[in-house]
């Protein structure tokens, strides 16, 4: 009974190594969306801080990778040390994705904060030239997420930018692409995007934040299940004599 309780953790073992390996790919692909995603709206918030724990969970993903290698030959191997190692890697791994989950929530509450303090700065700045990374940036933005402004398409009356234009004008990148010969002139409101874009900055980095969050929080708990299996198999491997001897006799054979 004991020989087939290891037996089946052996081969929930090896099944979550595989897991492992597919985990690493996507923790890397996480890392790396939120990455790209970031750097198309890094000059709404000041704080690099903010894009710890998607470094984290690439370091992570790429762990995941050498603890699967080690996971499997330890498994098929029948390794007492190899097991222990892998069960230790998998607690370090497994503090990594709590301090992330923590992060994650941290600068989560501090994205607003962030996006508040720097998009009036960012207006200012626009001169709505392709060259100027400011005015890409809020031209992305808005086309992207469909507003207009900070807060609704009146906001850019206090651009420099519209001052200095004196067309009565906001950017065409404000056009809803439905309209056809949209030229982003006040006179007809109903051509532009209504919503404005501090509210939207902020759900978009807050949702990508989330990801981070849910993503370690599944994987941490993978991770648990994948220590619970190799410290079961190595207690009963201890304590089991018949399971000694037959290790041995195969070892042998």
């Amino acid at each position: 009974m004991g020989q087939c309780g290891i037996t089946s953790s052996k081969t929930v073992l090896v099944f979550l190594n595989l897991i492992f390996w597919a985990a690493a790919g996507i923790l890397c692909y996480i890392g790396a969306y939120v990455f790209i995603t970031y750097d198309d709206y890094d000059h709404f918030f000041e704080d690099v801080y903010t894009l710890i724990p998607a470094v984290i969970i690439i370091a992570v993903g790429t762990l995941l990778f050498i603890i699967g290698l080690i996971g499997c030959c330890a498994t098929i191997r029948e390794s007492s040390c190899g097991l222990a190692t892998f069960a230790a890697i998998l607690l370090l791994v497994f503090v990594t994705e709590c301090v992330v989950v923590v992060l994650g929530y941290i600068y989560r509450a501090k994205v607003e904060d962030e996006v508040n303090h720097s998009i009036q700065k960012v207006y200012n700045e626009y001169n709505g030239t392709n060259t100027d990374a400011p005015s890409r940036a809020i031209d992305y933005v808005q086309r992207q997420l469909h507003c207009c402004g900070i807060h609704n398409y009146s906001d850019w009356r206090n651009t420099h930018w519209f001052k200095e234009s004196k067309n009565n004008s906001v950017p065409v990148s404000c056009c809803q692409p439905s309209i056809s010969n949209c030229t982003g002139t006040l006179t007809r409101p109903g051509d532009l995007y209504q919503e404005g874009c501090e509210a939207l900055v902020v759900k978009k980095l807050k949702e990508i934040m989330m990801y981070v969050i849910w993503a370690a929080l599944t994987f941490a708990s993978i991770q648990m299940l994948g220590m619970l299996c190799a410290c079961v198999v190595l207690c009963r491997r201890s304590h089991d004599p018949a399971y000694e001897l037959l290790v041995t006799t195969n070892s042998y054979a």
